[in-house]
């Protein structure tokens, strides 16, 4: 028996997602892809992440399979929602000394560490902040900034899936452990199905972390499937 949003009376059959631990029932209609944070600073040589010491090598892979899985959800009538992460060019929405935020970003850590790099990360309006070229938004889809990891604090995301009448969310991004693995938890708390496409996303910290978020998410917070299935699914 497929998870998911009862389905109203005389409400046309819902697609059915292969998905862990049980398969997941949607409309196109109430349903949103969130692409979470694909910008320079994570996925792209030089940026933050890159500088910074972490592998990126997978960035390429996740990149395509996010580019699959926008076009076809755009091609479904699906709304697709891109995070944007980052802070304005002085940093004051980092937060300062007084923030845990302040101590533990790794882009604000790596910047004090190496003063030359000073306003170079994740400041708006900076190649950094960008999102990749590959993943650009187009006419109907939606660009929200967040200044945490989960795309729901302090943001105007809930709002507007609420405005729209979402009620299942499909996330894809980077990075797996971190700002996808915190929007789909504060996901699951506001009472939203989620779904984790484990194929376009791409952890920090080596394919261990990637099994384990993927775990935490079909165990406790949400569902898990792939692009393909994804495809599928809503190609029907």
């Amino acid at each position: 028996m497929p998870a998911g949003v009862p389905n109203a009376p005389g409400a046309p059959a819902p697609l059915v997602l292969p998905a862990r631990p049980e398969p997941l029932a949607f409309h196109a209609a109430n349903t949103a892809l969130v692409v979470v944070d694909m910008q320079n600073a994570y996925a792209t040589e030089g940026g933050y992440v890159d500088t910074a010491g972490f592998d990126i090598s997978g960035a390429k892979g996740v990149i395509d399979n996010i580019v699959a899985t926008v076009e076809a959800a755009r091609r479904a009538g699906i709304l697709v929602v891109f995070l944007q992460n980052g802070w304005d060019p002085d940093y004051v929405k980092a937060g300062g000394p007084g923030s845990p935020n302040w101590h533990k970003s790794n882009a604000l850590k790596t910047m004090r560490r190496r003063p030359e790099l000073s306003g170079k990360f994740l400041a708006e309006g900076g190649w950094d902040y960008e999102l990749v070229d590959a993943l650009k938004p187009a006419p109907g889809d939606i660009v929200v900034p967040k200044t945490r990891y989960s795309g729901f604090f302090n943001s105007t995301l809930d709002s507007t899936l609420r405005a729209r009448g979402i009620r299942n969310l499909v996330f894809t991004g980077i990075a797996t452990n971190v700002c996808v693995e915190s929007s789909l938890r504060d996901a699951f708390h506001l009472e939203y199905f989620a779904v984790m496409l484990e194929d376009a996303t791409h952890e920090l910290g080596g394919p261990a972390i990637q099994k384990a978020s993927v775990y935490n998410v079909e165990t406790f917070f949400g569902w898990v499937s792939t692009v393909a299935d994804f495809r599928r699914t809503v190609a029907a």
